[in-house]
């Protein structure tokens, strides 16, 4: 059976909860975990130990009053009937499962250690109607699902929660689908689609891609563009090694790299949410790390609005370029003796 969170410590001499508790209670929690994840709650690890989902496993187990293994044939359910209230929660856990949490933390489990139980409706509350803080209310296991924990350890225990659960949409699936909802679709000009994370900072790459390059790309293509969740969403390693372009692995990466083969141009485009405009010191880094480029570098700092500009114009470096998506026809140009271009020799 899959080991959710790791009985073993990375860091010996610095313990987590899960190690100290006795090894009977590591198996029953991970155990619960497995459950869970058959029912279709996401589990998100991190490196080996997450507190949350060990306290929402905690907590799944006082609801369905369960401190053993042997015990999961027994589990109780709103039928039995049997329903904690958030403290009655924490006291259950402390005195079961050699943990101090604080009676006054009664909150974080609503909020925390059963959301996600209660978003699938594999726990429910004893009243839906009452105040969302109501300290009285209870949280019980919707009896859907207790006849599939007490017949746990049976052969065909997979294909019975497939068969039970065959018409419920699990909460790992409905996020997912929300997550695909809540992106930002762009394609590129050769046909390749991108799916951005939600976000200002995104919104305004999609800008640039979709209206600053159709008019002053002069057919370029993207090379890289970033995304806030997904560093590398679009890399074309090979192009940009035929250009000699600096290491693609970098930290100092501008937000959009695109080239345009009819000018031999190079664009290093900043999107500017919060913070990161071409400033002096920002294009003598880029410059040295382009050095070597065998294309034109054009820089350019992209802001979604004026307002936004107005807060970084005392920060934009000269023989650079500006674009603002809500006026996308303009530039503003920082120098005197060129449009739009590549500065080869800056003195």
């Amino acid at each position: 059976m899959k080991q959710y969170l790791d009985p073993n410590p990375k860091n010996p001499q610095k313990p987590n909860t899960f190690t100290l508790k006795k090894k009977e209670n590591q198996e029953l929690i991970n155990t619960i975990l497995f459950i869970l994840d058959h029912f279709g709650i996401p589990i998100k690890q991190e490196k080996g130990y997450s507190r949350s989902i060990e306290k929402m496993a905690l907590s799944f187990l006082a609801v369905c009053g369960i401190t053993k293994i042997e015990e999961l044939k027994d589990c109780k359910d709103a039928n039995t009937p049997h329903a904690l209230t958030t403290r009655q929660i924490i006291t259950f856990i402390n005195a079961n499962f050699e943990e101090k949490i604080s009676s006054g933390s009664y909150d974080d489990i609503r909020r925390k250690d059963l959301k996600h139980l209660v978003l699938a409706n594999i726990v429910n509350k004893s009243s839906p109607t009452s105040a969302t803080n109501d300290s009285t209310r209870g949280y019980m296991l919707n009896p859907l699902y207790s006849d599939l924990i007490r017949s746990f350890g049976v052969n065909n225990w997979n294909q019975l929660v497939q068969k039970k659960l065959e018409n419920v949409q699990k909460l790992s699936e409905k996020l997912r689908r929300e997550r695909e909802i809540s992106k930002i679709n762009v394609t590129l000009s050769n046909g390749t689609k991108l799916n951005f994370s939600l976000g200002e900072h995104n919104d305004l790459q999609k800008s640039i891609i979709e209206e600053f390059l159709p008019r002053y790309g002069f057919g370029a293509e993207v090379l890289y563009v970033g995304d806030t969740a997904k560093k590398h969403l679009h890399l074309d390693k090979k192009r940009l090694k035929e250009l000699r372009f600096f290491d693609i692995a970098h930290e100092e990466l501008p937000d959009v790299i695109a080239y345009s083969k009819e000018k031999n141009w190079l664009y290093l485009i900043e999107a500017v949410h919060s913070s990161g405009p071409i400033s002096e010191e920002r294009l003598l880094q880029l410059q040295g790390l382009t050095k070597d480029c065998s294309a034109d570098i054009v820089y350019v700092t992209a802001f979604q609005n004026r307002a936004k500009f107005r807060t970084f114009i005392a920060d934009i470096a000269w023989e650079t370029e500006v674009w603002i998506a809500d006026n996308p026809d303009h530039l503003v140009h920082f120098n005197g003796d060129k449009f739009l271009g590549p500065y080869i020799n800056r003195t």
